[in-house]
């Protein structure tokens, strides 16, 4: 789950770590107050989860309260790739001497939460990697141990912070953005940039942090926090359905039960030359209900050509699925070519249910897949 940049500024700033004051707006009205309540100079900046929100005119400077309220009557409303700006955030504008970049990313390959720290901040870290990879420093700290404080100043030091004032302050915040990491269960927590001030504070101008979507269950509150406007429609209502949906760029719907059964019926797809436009995994005791959601989900996608129904009915009963696939067809404003290899509990009465719906029955994985492909390229 991704939020916002003000959602992200208050829980670097609800651990400790510097922020710039301010908060967000809904109308021209509360940012002028913000501004008044900040003193000087302010910027305004658009909160849309995109980015190019400078280039699209979504972040302006103001010098007074007045000019604050006329800035974000301008951004207010404003579309931004198809997202329309609801608030904004008023905040401090500060002069600075240098910009830095760190993060905490999870590494799959490591099974390590992995900090990237580099001089070269204000721009894409990716962009950094390409034009000047020896730029960025990594560092992954033992998962039982932690991130050790020696291990944060060694991290300073390696992106060329010489300053002992300077580094101890950005291992705190090294030490803060993992202890976050863990804490609120995050996919990532980055800081860009990182500046340091003329004063030679550091301080954290923009951040951007991912929830872990599953382990939302751990932090109920941070529901609330969701916005979806940024959020696919189908993605919205597999979330309502408890279905497990991932959009792929293929033309052949899958909807299987079960993901590691999801993956192999993609994998087998692939194998006889097609593409799957989607990992969807109904779960295990799908009733009729879910599988009508699914296929519904499914369907909303235009580029799909052909269905693989795979289902494995163990704790899912077949019959219940035959059900749901019946129900859906009477519903969906679409129809495309669908196969169906119904194997396990109930599957001759799910079979019986489903002889009259005029789909394509397979007796295995691989013939499915090979059907599917075929009636896809209208063979």
């Amino acid at each position: 789950m991704k939020l916002h940049e003000y959602q992200a500024r208050d829980i670097l700033e609800r651990f400790g770590l510097p922020v710039t004051g301010g908060g967000v707006a809904s109308t021209p009205e509360e940012a002028r107050q913000l501004a008044e309540q900040i003193g000087g100079k302010v910027v305004v900046k658009a909160q849309v989860q995109v980015g190019g929100r400078g280039k699209a005119g979504g972040v302006k400077l103001a010098d007074t309260p007045e000019q604050t309220e006329e800035v974000a009557r301008q951004i207010l409303g404003m579309d931004i790739k198809g997202l329309t700006v609801e608030k904004v955030l008023v905040a401090e504008a500060i002069t600075y001497d240098k910009e830095l970049y760190l993060s905490a990313i999870l590494d799959r390959t490591t099974k390590r939460i992995v900090l990237i720290a580099s001089a070269e901040g204000g721009v894409e870290i990716e962009e950094v990697a390409k034009t000047n990879p020896e730029a960025i420093v990594k560092l992954a700290p033992d998962p039982l141990l932690g991130l050790q404080q020696y291990q944060a100043m060694q991290l300073a030091f390696d992106i060329g912070l010489k300053d002992g004032k300077q580094s101890r302050q950005f291992a705190r915040i090294a030490m803060g953005i993992f202890k976050i990491f863990k804490d609120v269960d995050a996919s990532l927590v980055e800081i860009n940039p990182l500046v340091i001030k003329a004063d030679g504070v550091l301080q954290a101008l923009d951040s951007k942090i991912l929830l872990d979507d599953s382990a939302l269950f751990r932090h109920p509150d941070f529901e609330a926090l969701r916005d979806t406007a940024g959020e696919p429609p189908a993605e919205l209502q597999a979330r309502e359905a408890n279905i497990t949906f991932i959009k792929l760029d293929g033309d052949i719907g899958c909807m299987v039960n079960g993901a590691g059964l999801a993956m192999a019926t993609m994998d087998v797809v692939k194998m006889y030359g097609g593409e799957p436009a989607n990992f969807l995994d109904i779960g295990g005791g799908a009733n009729a209900q879910k599988v009508a959601a699914a296929l519904n989900i499914i369907l909303s996608d235009p580029n799909v050509k052909a269905v693989l129904i795979n289902i494995f009915g163990g704790i899912t009963r077949g019959d219940e699925v035959a059900k749901g696939i019946v129900a859906a067809l009477g519903e969906v404003s679409r129809q495309v070519p669908m196969v169906v290899r119904l194997v396990g509990t109930n599957a001759e009465e799910g079979a019986r249910i489903l002889a009259d719906a005029k789909l394509i029955p397979a007796g295995s994985l691989g013939e499915a897949a090979q059907r599917v492909v075929e009636v896809a390229r209208g063979a």
